[in-house]
């Protein structure tokens, strides 16, 4: 069965706009990984942007590992790349939001506020859209044919 990752990079972008928590730690083989909330801008392909305090072990910047998990539980990512603290004043103003404020009650000034670039360098992207055949094959038990399972691709860009 052909797999369309064209159509795979656009289904991780959707679903993270609806589910922006990510798992990403340094790539380092110590630090664990953590949960961050993902800012998206389309206008960048292959980045995600989080805000964290200057103090998060993230800081530090290097290689990168983030895991993605749907809210729907259907669409899984494993991305590698790199994060780096980019202070950028006119992506900070243009990722600001209310959640973010939250977090940062001195504002877009707060001392401790630094804006982390992760820069994707490879993704592996799977999608569990099961036909309904296979997911009562689930329920009830039988052999999942290779056209039930879902869709599956390592690619070397996110962009759509």
């Amino acid at each position: 069965m052909a797999v369309n990752t064209q159509k795979l990079k656009q289904h991780m972008w959707d679903k993270l706009e609806k589910g922006p928590i990510i798992m990403i730690g340094l790539a380092d083989g110590r630090s664990h990984s953590e949960p961050l909330t993902a800012q998206l801008d389309r206008d960048q392909v292959d980045t995600i942007w989080f805000f964290i305090g200057k103090d998060n072990r993230l800081a530090k910047g290097g290689a990168a590992m983030a895991q993605f998990v749907s809210k729907g539980q259907d669409f899984f990512a494993c991305l590698s790349g790199r994060v780096a603290v980019d202070n950028n004043p006119a992506m900070i103003d243009k990722l600001w939001s209310k959640p973010v404020e939250a977090w940062f009650p001195g504002g877009k000034t707060d001392p401790n506020l630094a804006l982390l670039r992760f820069s994707i360098d490879e993704a592996e992207l799977w999608e569990a859209d099961m036909s309904l055949t296979g997911k009562l094959k689930l329920l009830f038990g039988g052999k999942i044919r290779a056209d039930e399972e879902g869709s599956h691709a390592v690619v070397s860009d996110t962009l759509v």
